[in-house]
């Protein structure tokens, strides 16, 4: 915590909340269940379910981390769901009263939930073994999603309905589940990452409903062409999806590159003694958490993230150090230098203007912003430029580099409350109250964990 000593870093089953306990404990006695009753009755068609284990396992094993730390394995959430929607395995050897002229699929829901279970434990035990361990909320999320597809499903079987309403009715099931993995995960992450629930909700949409919506199609996809064609089918039918989550893999890829590169870049400042070690890693944990405080969306978080890195890049081309790198107590004058600078040199990247937006506005008062820039201001000396406030991310970046700035390391708790009381004097004109009440309150909240 920016001000504080950190405290020692927990375990991942340490840092589980009450949502997160009670899903894996939900899917967990699902799958108990599951196994019991299959290890009663005997596992039907074993031949099928052994190929669709080994294909949820083969999923598992190439599961990958998409941005935001969101843990997705859609080869396995696509064989589980389409063995979940398995009416048949291919017409030979059906008799001639078959409804459909297929051998119907005998499993019941709670074998599906067995199968995805076992599958996931196999695929995750060579990750296991190298020493990542697997995200339990994840993994239960994704057996609880095949859990309520199957229970919902397999029953209508039993109706003997036609091709059409079969359709009809997988469709269905597989856009709400789509819709309650999203909303699961929504809750979850609100609450681990303290973000409010609409601004949660609206990020998993846009960061999962276009994988979800590949994962669910395959899945019918397998399901049918398997129930039409047999076994062979299942192989053919999964290459949809081996495409999508390469695609996926090299975009989250290109997204943490990004964010390892600009991290690496943040540290030459600290380096060439700039500023104090650590100041721009705590200056951009401190500007993220504010930012949910203040409900900005993921793709905000990330640019105010980028921005937070670099707000003190600029300071490269001082001759003469300033003291401690604490820019807040230089002048205003000089403070809008570096930040010039430094926006410069972000800018020369070609793809982060934003960020370099951002930079460059986040040295100025709140009240009183820059001018902003125009073509036309050269013929045009008698009509002054219009103030522009800093945007949102500046601000922040402003509020928590001040703070950073005159607190540092110190574990007094004195001394940071001191400091927000003269940031809260000092809002009148330099720094924004909202920004400022939300910084109080995400120290607040770190003082008590």
């Amino acid at each position: 915590m920016t001000g504080q000593v950190q405290a020692p870093e927990r375990a991942a089953w340490q840092s589980i909340d009450a949502g997160q306990l009670l899903l894996i404990a939900t899917a967990g006695l699902f799958a108990v269940v599951a196994v019991t009753q299959v290890s009663a009755v005997g596992l039907r068609q074993p031949e099928v379910a052994v190929i669709f284990g080994v294909l949820i396992a083969l999923g598992e094993l190439f599961r990958m981390v998409m941005p935001g730390n969101r843990e997705v394995a859609p080869i396995a959430s696509a064989g589980a769901i389409g063995y979940a929607l398995l009416v048949g395995v291919g017409p030979a050897g059906a008799p001639p009263d078959a409804p459909l002229g297929v051998v119907p699929a005998e499993h019941s829901a709670l074998q599906v939930v067995a199968v995805t279970a076992a599958g996931m434990l196999v695929g995750s035990l060579p990750h296991l073994a190298v020493g990542r361990s697997p995200r339990p909320d994840a993994m239960a999320r994704r057996l609880f999603t095949v859990a309520v597809i199957a229970l919902c499903f397999r029953p209508v079987l039993s109706f003997g309905l036609a091709w059409p309403l079969l359709l009809l009715v997988m469709g269905v099931v597989v856009v709400a589940s789509c819709f309650t993995d999203v909303l699961i995960a929504a809750m979850i992450r609100a609450e681990a990452v303290r973000a409010r629930f609409g601004i949660a909700l609206r990020d998993e949409i846009r960061a999962k409903m276009a994988l979800c919506a590949a994962t669910s199609a395959t899945a019918m996809l397998i399901a049918v062409a398997t129930t039409a064609m047999g076994q062979a089918a299942l192989l053919i039918f999964t290459v949809p999806i081996l495409v999508t989550q390469f695609a996926f893999r090299r975009y989250a890829g290109t997204r943490a590159t990004y964010l390892q590169t600009i991290r690496a870049l943040s540290r030459v400042t600290e380096v060439g003694g700039y500023v104090e070690t650590g100041h721009s890693r705590r200056v951009s944990r401190l500007a993220v958490a504010m930012g949910r405080e203040l409900g900005m969306s993921e793709a905000e978080l990330l640019e105010l993230e980028y921005a937070a890195l670099m707000h003190d890049i600029g300071q490269l081309s001082l001759g003469d150090p300033i003291p401690g790198g604490a820019t807040v107590l230089a002048s205003p004058a000089e403070q809008r230098r570096i930040a010039e600078l430094g926006a410069e040199v972000i800018r020369q990247t070609g793809v982060l203007d934003r960020v370099a937006h951002i930079v460059r506005l986040s040295s100025h008062p709140y009240r009183s912003g820059p001018p902003e820039p125009s073509a036309a201001d050269s013929g045009d000396a008698a009509k002054p430029a219009k103030p522009v406030t800093p945007p949102l991310a500046g601000r922040i970046i402003k509020v928590a580099n001040a703070y950073d700035d005159l607190v540092g390391e110190s574990p007094d708790r004195d001394r940071g409350a001191a400091v927000l009381e003269r940031l809260r004097l000092d809002s009148a004109a330099e720094y924004d109250p909202t920004v400022v009440e939300a910084l109080s309150r995400v120290v607040d909240r770190r003082l008590r964990q």
